[in-house]
């Protein structure tokens, strides 16, 4: 990659001008990928995404000639430190990540620290297919712009499931969600945070709590973060001793909370994938009978996405790599719950008959049968003080 090159990409790239010109360059990204291996950092906790990156890269290595090295990981924020770490030193090229699934405030801090290449994002060919309309959090990452300093690779949303047969009026909005657990008190309960799951939770009771959220859209204040978060350590302390265990201990992540539902220890669990129940149905992990859920006025949802490191190695095999993750081929895999289940972020309205093919209609047992309108996140700022309070106030 020439010095012009690196100095076009510190630069907005907008309109017709910029498609066109990261189309004739294009040729040349391939070109100088071919043979380059991506050590892509991601996370390692699911056996159906492991297999999932298994194909992608053997279908990189046979179109592409790039090779993909899973690097499995079970927390960003290591990588995190350890691109710091390496500018620090001094390791402004030759890094030991090529690429990173990341989001929320790992992205954030990447950004601001200058630890990310790019803009490169919205100049991958198959980013024309984004929903960036339908889908603002492709753009927005927990209130914070991406500005194509990372591409979107799927989309969340906090969704609850159970059984029917013990839940068959789910409930449907935090107050609802309130009553049932003071009439089933054991029957439900979150991860322990900073478990991912568990904050999730949290943001989603501040929010429902508050009168405007847009207060949370902002990075968060010292001196009215007591007044701002109070809806939500009232909530909490209004139902904790009717949790599981009577709030002494809380599972350590969202699979305990699946294998709880499962035994029948719990009534309800919650999870960011709205898929994740028909997935756990179709491996036989939960029987059909169990169904999911959101809030009817919203919950909260965010786009997850893949970054590339300042000193990447192989920053072009990482383009490539993230172009193919986001063609309709790699794409409507990822989405079947056969494969993983993760819903995409493409316009599915702006693909051709064949490539809208790759996505599968099934109405599997366990889907989400009402949406409910996506919250975006709150600045990824606020994620550290309201977990240490959470801990102050709860840890055991």
């Amino acid at each position: 990659m020439t010095l012009n090159r690196r100095r076009l990409l510190s630069l907005p790239l907008m309109g017709v001008f910029a498609h066109a010109w990261a189309r004739n360059d294009w040729a040349a990204i391939e070109r100088a990928a071919r043979g380059q291996t991506v050590h892509f950092n991601a996370w390692a906790g699911s056996d159906l995404i492991n297999a999932y990156l298994q194909w992608a890269g053997a279908e990189l290595m046979r179109r592409h000639g790039v090779r993909l090295e899973h690097v499995r990981i079970t927390d960003t924020a290591e990588v995190v430190r350890r691109v710091r770490t390496e500018k620090q030193a001094g390791r402004l090229r030759d890094g030991s990540v090529d690429a990173v699934w990341i989001n929320g405030e790992n992205f954030l801090a990447m950004k601001r620290e200058g630890l990310l290449f790019g803009p490169f994002a919205e100049t991958l060919p198959n980013h024309r297919w984004v929903d960036t309309e339908g889908k603002p959090t492709t753009r927005i990452d927990f209130s914070e712009p991406v500005e194509g300093m990372e591409a979107p690779w799927g989309m969340a949303q906090l969704t609850f499931f159970g059984d029917r047969r013990r839940v068959p009026s789910p409930p449907r909005s935090l107050d609802e969600l309130g009553a049932f657990i003071t009439r089933h008190p054991g029957r439900f309960t979150y991860p322990r945070p900073p478990s991912f799951h568990g904050t999730t939770f949290l943001k989603q009771v501040l929010m429902e709590s508050l009168p405007d959220r847009r207060v949370l859209e902002r990075p968060v204040q010292p001196e009215t973060f007591a007044e701002v978060t109070a809806p939500l350590w009232a909530w909490l302390d209004a139902h904790h001793r009717h949790l599981w265990r009577g709030g002494r201990q809380f599972p350590a992540n969202d699979t305990a909370l699946r294998q709880m539902l499962s035994d029948g220890e719990l009534w309800i669990a919650l999870t960011f994938n709205p898929n994740a129940a028909a997935n756990h149905i179709a491996q036989g992990l939960l029987p059909d009978t169990v169904v999911s859920w959101q809030h009817r006025r919203g919950t909260i949802g965010n786009t997850h996405f893949i970054a590339i490191p300042f000193n990447a190695r192989a920053k072009e095999g990482a383009q490539v790599m993230i172009n193919f993750l986001l063609s309709p081929l790699a794409q409507g895999r990822k989405a079947d719950i056969r494969h993983w289940g993760d819903p995409t972020v493409l316009a599915l309205d702006r693909l051709s008959p064949a490539d809208r093919a790759h996505f599968s209609g099934a109405d599997a047992p366990g889907v989400v049968r009402e949406p409910a309108p996506v919250w975006p996140e709150p600045h990824a700022s606020w994620v550290e003080p309201i977990e240490r309070e959470w801990t102050r106030r709860y840890g055991v």
